[in-house]
């Protein structure tokens, strides 16, 4: 029979975790069962959901009321998993923190990770959980035409003391990524635990109707990237009513003023920067991203401090830093006043497009990784949409593998054109 010390030894390997910083990055010292410290590299960790698509592309403009012949394919995703398989892939070790069932669906994606060498600690595996299935119906394009999701299961059984259980892993992270398939509760417990630490959030909307759960945890996100549409929800929701109006869609043959965009949603980007957030990353489709923050160039650097690099890959930051110098704005002051805001767009990379679903995970998911292997957040942003553009070239959410010169070599294209389109005060 287990004795009392023994369990008490137990119970305290499996809580007793602290996170030091070393010459090689951050790490988490865990006391081992003999009662001696054991040191490993502290990871990022993903928290959201797993989900098997059904993607069904028609072969020519669909007719309603009917079918019409097409492909349809089973692809690998979830917005949290997608990102994590896309870090993994860049070198990164996430830990991955969600609910699969015992089916056919939730065989596949374990499977998947399982093969890809990732832990599964924190995936909960049970027979009474559904596995998330989303059945969309792509246009001829790629893009998405509707869809259907069944991830009730992700809300239902990836809760806050599951979560809880791998307080020791968020408490030594390097940052924590959550994706808005998460219940309210289990969102808040994810946010609440890494704020204990300091350890630094990003928020993942996943839908404009999903990302309005920000409200209750707004004051613990250090990162949020929304798109044009979630970027208006969260505005309205942390503002208390309708008081911004979705951005009308231009004719596909003109292409939007950088300027003229940014000016429509300055006003929304500002509510998400004064409730807190530090970095606002809006992803605008082919028209680029928008990269947000207080004060100036400087500033927005500090703003990612709270990640520490982890999991050294030097052929990654090498490679990256070579393409993507760090790029002085030295024409530009940073300000100690609040009412600052600064921003910079980066233009979207021509691509052959196979599908689009996955393009922004992998922005998001390339990003951490370079933030994670210490690129600075100028420099992360454009690997980023380099990981996006290769992704919306692949049949999958994520691509098999990333060509790290072809990722070198268009991350160097989109750095080398970003430019600051604001640098005002809101006053």
């Amino acid at each position: 029979m287990e004795s009392s010390a023994q369990r008490r030894l137990d119970s305290i390997t499996r809580h007793l975790l602290l996170p030091i910083q070393s010459n090689h990055g951050l790490q988490k010292v865990v006391l081992s069962s003999n009662g001696g410290l054991k040191h490993e590299e502290a990871e990022p960790v993903v928290i959201g959901g797993m989900v098997l698509d059904i993607h069904a592309t028609p072969s020519f403009p669909a007719n309603p009321r009917t079918t019409t012949p097409g492909k349809v394919s089973y692809v690998l995703g979830g917005v949290a998993r997608n990102v994590a398989e896309c870090m993994a892939k860049l070198g990164a070790k996430p830990f991955m923190i969600s609910a699969l069932g015992l089916d056919m669906a939730g065989n596949l994606l374990l499977e998947h990770w399982e093969s890809a060498g990732l832990s599964t600690e924190g995936i909960w595996k049970h027979q009474n959980i559904e596995t998330a299935v989303v059945c969309s119906v792509l246009d001829t394009s790629g893009e998405l035409a509707t869809a259907v999701a069944s991830v009730e299961s992700i809300e239902k059984f990836l809760t806050p003391e599951w979560i809880e259980r791998f307080r020791c892993n968020i408490r030594s992270a390097t940052v924590v990524m959550v994706d808005a398939n998460l219940n309210p509760s289990a969102l808040r417990s994810s946010c609440q635990l890494a704020a204990e630490s300091k350890i630094p959030v990003w928020f993942e909307p996943v839908s404009v109707e999903k990302s309005r759960r920000i409200n209750s945890v707004v004051k613990y996100i250090s990162f949020a990237s929304p798109n044009e549409d979630e970027l208006v929800a969260m505005a309205n929701t942390l503002s208390g009513g309708n008081v911004f109006c979705p951005i009308e869609r231009e004719s596909s043959t003109s292409k939007r003023s950088n300027e003229k965009l940014f000016h429509m949603l300055k006003p929304a980007i500002w509510v998400l920067l004064e409730n807190g957030i530090k970095i606002v990353i809006v992803t605008l489709g082919s028209d680029g991203v928008f990269l947000c923050s207080k004060g100036g160039p400087n500033l927005m650097r500090v703003g990612c401090d709270g990640i520490k690099p982890c999991n050294p890959n030097e052929i990654f930051f090498n490679t990256m830093t070579a393409s993507c110098p760090p790029k002085p704005f030295s024409s530009l002051q940073d300000s100690e006043r609040s009412s600052f805001l600064f921003a910079v767009h980066f233009p979207a990379l021509p691509a052959s497009v196979v599908r689009l679903t996955g393009a922004g995970d992998c922005l998001v998911g390339g990003t951490i990784s370079s933030l994670c292997a210490g690129l600075d957040i100028m420099q992360s942003v454009a690997v980023g949409i380099a990981a996006s553009k290769a992704a919306v070239e692949s049949k999958t959410n994520v691509p098999s593998a990333f060509n790290l010169a072809a990722i070198a070599d268009d991350a160097r294209s989109v750095y080398s054109a970003a430019e600051v389109v604001f640098h005002q005060s809101m006053l």
